[in-house]
């Protein structure tokens, strides 16, 4: 079973979308409270902006 760490962050914008991230073996994946999930990455900061810029558009 993989690890995951569900990291969340608040609302931001106009949306009101509340996004989060998790690790997944050596992989980060960002998702939303809308269903919107991001790419798998190996990269936390990438992950994280991923979710920045689905919350800001």
């Amino acid at each position: 079973m993989p690890h995951s760490r569900p990291t969340e962050r608040p609302p931001t914008g106009p949306t009101g979308h509340t996004t989060s991230t998790a690790e997944r073996g050596s992989f980060c994946l960002a998702s939303c409270t809308c269903g919107w999930r991001g790419p798998a990455r190996r990269s936390r900061d990438l992950a994280r902006k991923d979710a920045d810029r689905h919350t800001s558009a």
